[in-house]
């Protein structure tokens, strides 16, 4: 222990040490360890209860934090004589356990140099136990793969080809109906990855375009301040284009001013014309880079706005007309569509399309009566509309024979879920085409969300989330879009792009499924309750959500009395059909035999962004912050 004594001695020449400074000489030693777990472990071992400990006491606090019983286990297994590992030592670890068959012998010898802290041993191109329990507490063995932690995926598929992070009543930081509205609402949004935001736009004071929820008493700001907030962060995360949806109830007046404002804030940055002269398909992320893109309601052809570029719009005015439901209840509107469903499918009968499965019409189509509204449109805002067209869904049948390529759908989550029971094949077919907006229903007033996975499972883009409202939904939203760099894009699977795929979520009936082994060896440091010392009572729970027939969870025994060091040693196994669509979570709680368990941390990722072999778990709270350096230490293995 000579290493040790060098590094430590000086700190105890003035005698003994408090609590504040072990902690900041275990962070000196590359140590990482939660204030809380170090105040037990230090009153534990503070023999004569003074609040101060000798080298000694020190030494003992080191050990029971940083000598796991677990790593000293995998390192007695891979080491000749118990001491130290060779360099072909740690090189076959890492070939039959971490799976880097390539290139071990030289990845050994990096990791070495980086995290052997005994220069002697460093330089024998050897690893001691305190080398090796480095390595593995380190970035490079936890269970995220490194490759999704960058842009990966093709970038060059039509916008319609991927799942897009989105965001519903972005400006909201709180409830639906006196909440405040924040700019952090925004910022907080981009910074996660977020690349669809909502604007509700409503006319204000002075000529000044303001954003709230309308009709309700939610605060309110400017529009011109929201986009500004937008311009400064929209590309902090990502470089791929941002998607401004504006739920707009302003004035020809007001619509002008937000014209002007989006194209003073934004600039060259504001996609306002066409990048092909007659496109008839999206054009990619990768070619819309650091763009800023319009979603509203627009007049006439993309032909006819890059006919009117430069010329003056001011006070032109455009009347559109579209139709509104007998009730402004979601729900009676929906059981409207149906109706005029099944209207449809009876003068339909068996008349399918053999490529897709989906129904042909015949010349005489059959639609409810609707009422229509006429709104009035500035044409300097409809003009800023290009890809992003917003259209009222009617029916897929309409949407085959009438959509254009730039046209989007937004479609409330009770209408969507029926949809996905009663039309799924159509739905696919549907998102494969055009961009699809799903957002939760107008009864969520606390801005509770929906299960985004079932949304997913079909193929559509925008599953639009109350940022501000933490919880499971979130947690798989936040998981999700960890991938292909956190960039906000993540390329749809095959079989939700390509025209020939028969692809049902709830049938699936081709496909080679994975076998998903996960060893739950421990917990580090877990986070603790408010009413218990770092001696809770904690257990795990494996969730994967996915295609329903993915959808299980399993959970450990409950570990009683230690949330320091819990080891469990449990395996589990899931058989995971649709590995592209799913998502595995872990969730740590405390035991609660009265008011039920309680929520201690939680990790989300992509199955395919699973490393294997010995990882490390970090957990992040309810609200979505990491909780380092608590973690859980698994061995996962799949196989496909």
């Amino acid at each position: 222990m000579r290493w040790f004594l060098s590094k430590i001695q000086d700190d105890f020449r003035g005698g003994k040490i408090n609590l504040e400074k072990t902690q900041r000489l275990l962070e000196k030693l590359d140590i990482r360890c939660s204030y809380i777990h170090v105040k037990q472990i230090f009153k534990d071992n503070d023999r004569l209860k003074q609040g101060r400990i000798t080298i000694e006491e020190f030494r003992a606090i080191y050990r029971i934090i940083t000598h796991r019983e677990e790593i000293i286990e995998i390192f007695n297994t891979y080491s000749e004589n118990r001491k130290i590992l060779l360099e072909s030592n740690l090189a076959q670890f890492l070939t039959q356990e971490q799976y880097a068959a390539e290139m071990s012998k030289a990845i050994a010898f990096e990791i070495i140099q980086k995290y052997e802290p005994i220069e002697e041993v460093r330089k024998a191109h050897q690893m001691s136990l305190e080398g090796f329990t480095r390595y593995m507490d380190s970035r490079e063995c936890l269970l995220f793969k490194n490759e999704c932690r960058k842009v990966y995926q093709d970038m060059t598929h039509p916008l319609n080809d991927y799942f897009i992070s989105s965001s519903h009543n972005t400006y909201l930081v709180s409830d639906q109906l006196v909440g405040p509205s924040d700019l952090w609402g925004y910022v907080s949004a981009l910074v996660k990855g977020c690349r669809c935001l909502e604007i509700d736009c409503w006319d204000g004071a002075q000529n000044e375009p303001v954003v709230y929820h309308g009709y309700t008493l939610t605060s309110k700001l400017l529009f011109k301040t929201v986009i500004q907030a937008i311009h400064k962060y929209a590309f902090m995360t990502s470089d791929y284009p941002v998607v401004l949806s504006l739920e707009n109830h302003c004035s020809t007046a007001q619509q002008e001013v937000m014209a002007d404002n989006l194209q003073a804030t934004f600039g060259e940055s504001l996609l306002s014309d066409m990048l092909d002269d007659f496109p008839d398909t999206l054009p990619s992320p990768e070619a819309l880079k650091f763009k800023i893109l319009v979603k509203n309601k627009k007049i006439g052809t993309l032909k006819e706005t890059r006919e009117r570029k430069g010329s003056d719009k001011r006070g032109k005015v455009e009347e559109w007309e579209e139709e509104v439901a007998d009730v402004d209840e979601e729900e009676e509107e929906e059981e409207d569509t149906f109706k005029e469903s099944e209207v449809l499918e009876s003068v339909l009968g068996d008349n399918q399309d053999k490529e897709t499965g989906v129904k042909k019409l015949p010349g005489v189509m059959l639609f409810k009566k609707k009422k229509t509204r006429k709104l009035k449109i500035a044409l300097a805002l409809s003009d800023l509309v290009i890809y992003t067209k917003a259209e009222k869904f009617k029916s897929f049948q309409h949407s085959r024979l009438y959509q254009q390529f730039n046209e989007n759908n937004s479609i409330g989550e009770t209408q969507a879920r029926k949809l996905s029971k009663l039309r799924v094949h159509e739905f696919i077919f549907h998102t494969r085409k055009f961009i699809t907006r799903i957002y939760p229903k107008a009864t969520r007033a606390d801005s509770s969300n929906f299960n985004p996975q079932e949304f997913w499972n079909i193929g559509c883009q925008m599953v639009a989330l109350n940022f501000q409202t933490p919880g499971l939904p979130m947690d798989l939203q936040n998981g999700k879009f960890l991938d292909n760099g956190g960039s906000g894009y993540i390329l749809k699977p095959h079989f939700l792009r390509e025209s020939k795929s028969y692809f049902n979520p709830s049938n699936i009936k081709e496909g080679m499924p994975i076998t998903l082994t996960i060893r739950l060896i421990s917990g580090i440091q877990l986070p603790l309750t408010h009413s218990s010392s770092n001696k809770g009572d904690s257990l795990v729970i494996i969730e994967v959500f996915g295609v329903p027939n993915d959808q299980m969870k399993q959970q450990t025994r409950v570990i009683k009395k230690n949330a320091f060091s819990p080891r469990w040693n449990e395996t589990f196994t899931f058989i995971i059909h649709v590995p592209e669509l799913a998502l595995i979570r872990f969730v740590v709680e405390s035991q609660g035999l009265i008011a039920g368990n309680e929520f201690l941390g939680q990790y989300t990722l992509p199955l395919l962004c699973m490393n294997k072999g010995y990882r490390r778990v970090p957990l992040f709270s309810r609200m979505g912050e990491s909780l380092e350096p608590a973690s859980l230490f698994v061995y996962v293995w799949y196989v496909r």
